[in-house]
């Protein structure tokens, strides 16, 4: 954090501390070590509340529809039959929301390891969180991802999404090739892995985007890439990764089943979903050089 003009503000650093996303902090809400990581949430005048883990910006009130619309929305287009499903981490609610939504689907088991983050979460953003307490149908276990996926039966879930931090600290197990493995294990024959897949701007995140999709691609017979906008992510622009057994996610695209759903979403429509996978050519090049 810095003062100027008398002014307090939270900076995150990108690129060797030479690139930096700042927001003025109006007022700091909560500060807590865990067993984890740092966390602090702060209020904003723009973004409202904000959630930081270890000096990375995770979640805002302003932009946080993003996200949370295409963690799961794009999975639910291709098989709209999922019934359940599992998330990793996600403490801040806004996955479970959203996918509680669906009232078709029938269990919702949810793994985060940082309960810290979950009661932080549930007392300064409800918006996200306020879910987690509400949902019968979620099951929040305060438990290791990785090891929970591991040891989890065969075909026991419809849709994984992998709603973690960048592959650092806490989220640095959710990035291995063993963990890809044992989604794939443990997913259904129509089952759809959708994992955090880092930005393709700075050179740090495309390493990282590189080698989580050179696992994914040696794990899964289909693994694409798709993007969204989101403003206080690294350079705006994000991504997630789309792995499955057999459905392709434009082949296998159901625009009038989901949209017979009948939910309002703020970002993600079916046309939105084609145009997600639809890379641009620097993307294309990133990602074509993953054996």
């Amino acid at each position: 954090m810095l003062e100027k003009n008398h002014d307090v503000w939270f900076s995150e650093y990108y690129m060797d501390d030479d690139v930096k996303l700042s927001l003025k902090i109006d007022e700091i809400l909560h500060v807590e070590q865990s067993p984890f990581q740092k966390i602090h949430i702060f209020r904003n005048e723009t973004f409202g509340v904000f959630m930081v883990l270890d000096g990375y910006t995770q979640v805002t009130e302003k932009d946080e529809f993003v996200y949370h619309d295409m963690i799961i929305h794009p999975a639910m287009a291709v098989n709209p039959d999922a019934k359940r499903v599992l998330i990793i981490g996600a403490g801040d609610g806004g996955t479970a929301r959203e996918v509680s939504r669906y009232n078709t689907i029938e269990t919702i088991d949810m793994v985060e390891i940082d309960e810290a983050v979950v009661r932080a979460c549930q007392k300064y953003m409800p918006s996200t969180a306020s879910i987690l307490d509400k949902e019968p149908r979620l099951n929040l276990m305060f438990r290791d991802g990785l090891e929970f996926v591991h040891n989890a039966p065969d075909n026991s879930y419809d849709i994984i999404l992998v709603d973690s931090t960048d592959p650092a600290g806490p989220g640095e197990g959710l990035f291995t090739t063993a963990f890809y493995n044992d989604c794939f294990r443990i997913l259904s024959e129509d089952g759809i892995l959708i994992n955090q897949h880092e930005g393709a701007f700075f050179e740090g995140d495309i390493e990282e985007m590189k080698k989580a999709h050179a696992k994914i691609k040696k794990t899964f017979p289909i693994a694409k890439v798709f993007g969204f906008t989101t403003p206080t992510y690294a350079s705006g622009y994000w991504f997630f990764g789309f792995a499955s057994k057999k459905l392709d996610p434009i082949t296998d695209h159901k625009p009038e089943r989901w949209e017979a759903f009948g939910l309002k979403t703020r970002y993600y429509n079916s046309d939105l979903h084609k145009g997600a996978f639809a890379l641009s050519n620097h993307v294309k090049e990133i990602l074509a050089s993953v054996l």
